[in-house]
């Protein structure tokens, strides 16, 4: 890789993710830092009215390239992919219009569903809805239509752990949320796959200690045992790294992308359904991609240099 380069680490935000992304970039910047490039670590703000700053930093920063490492809205829906595009700054990862349908579970589904890749059924319902009716039959999964990392994702199982019908008292994970996405509950193995250019990595299952792969789970050290590859048959490996790789290119990402899947192992290949593509995977010391990289032998600074040659190339071919 040629440079040094003069790079900013965007950070931080006000999001649910907001400690993840810090977490992140603190640890992207470090590995660029010992690569000998120049570093300025950005943080967004944790307020909209402190992110307003954010053009004149990167005016001051003139940077070659942003190291995108925000996680959630506005980092990860194409609100900071348009600002970068209007101020001709090259940023790892993906581009608009890929973030603005990526971030959205329900766009996902219209965009891939219609190219064969297996994902759940379900629909929008207003969160208000849940103390009428149930919008599926039991187990289903509420959860966010936009956010990430399992915030406000809900299982309503038959036995009534919200209580049957469930109760305005109850508070539940979803509450800050107007709208969620419901959908069946799909027993089984939680799996992932990351993509790293256009190669899918491998196959990581996911065994958190309560049953419940979490905001908690994701990110704290203990909670979750993270199996790498995944003891599961060739076939399915085979069958979900197609399909990561083929959703990758689909939506049109860049340098990296996670793909999540769920797998009822009692149904074969008919079992296998992808949840989510996340444009903006975490890259903290817990995190999914640097560990199946690591499994491949592409170290940390290995990692976050390809996607910041990655940006470089992308800005030089829209020249």
């Amino acid at each position: 890789m040629s440079g040094p380069y003069n790079i900013v680490v965007l950070m931080g935000g006000w999001a649910a993710e907001r400690e993840v992304s810090l977490t992140s970039g603190g640890q992207i910047a470090a590995a660029l830092e010992a690569r000998g490039h120049k570093v300025t670590r950005v943080d967004l703000g944790a307020t909209r009215a402190e992110g307003r700053d954010l053009p004149a930093k990167l005016i001051a920063a003139n940077p070659d390239v942003v190291f995108n490492a925000l996680h959630g809205v506005p980092g990860e829906d194409g609100t900071v992919q348009g600002l970068m595009d209007i101020m001709g700054f090259a940023y790892t990862h993906s581009g608009l219009a890929t973030s603005v349908i990526a971030i959205d579970k329900q766009l996902t589904k219209q965009h891939l569903v219609p190219h064969g890749i297996p994902m759940p059924g379900g629909h929008i319902v207003a969160s208000e809805a849940l103390f009428v009716a149930d919008p599926l039959p039991r187990p289903y999964v509420v959860k966010p239509v936009n956010e990430g990392s399992s915030i406000g994702v809900a299982i309503v199982t038959a036995e009534g752990n919200y209580g049957n019908p469930i109760g305005r008292d109850v508070v539940g994970p979803w509450q800050a949320f107007d709208e969620l996405l419901a959908e069946p509950f799909i027993r089984g193995l939680e799996l992932t796959v990351a993509v790293l250019g256009d190669r899918a990595l491998c196959v990581t299952e996911l065994k958190p200690n309560n049953g419940f792969y979490d905001y908690d789970a994701k990110y704290t050290e203990g909670m979750t045992q993270h199996v790498c590859p995944a003891q599961v048959p060739d076939d399915i490996a085979e069958a979900m790294m197609a399909i990561a790789l083929k959703a990758h290119r689909l939506l049109g990402c860049r340098g990296t992308s996670r793909s999540d899947f769920r797998w009822d192992d009692e149904r074969g290949l008919a079992g296998l359904f992808l949840l989510e593509v996340n444009t903006q995977p975490g890259m903290t010391p817990l995190s999914l991609v640097p560990e199946q990289a690591a499994h491949l032998g592409i170290n940390f600074g290995d990692l976050v240099e390809a996607l910041v040659e990655d940006a470089l190339a992308a800005k030089g071919a829209k020249a």
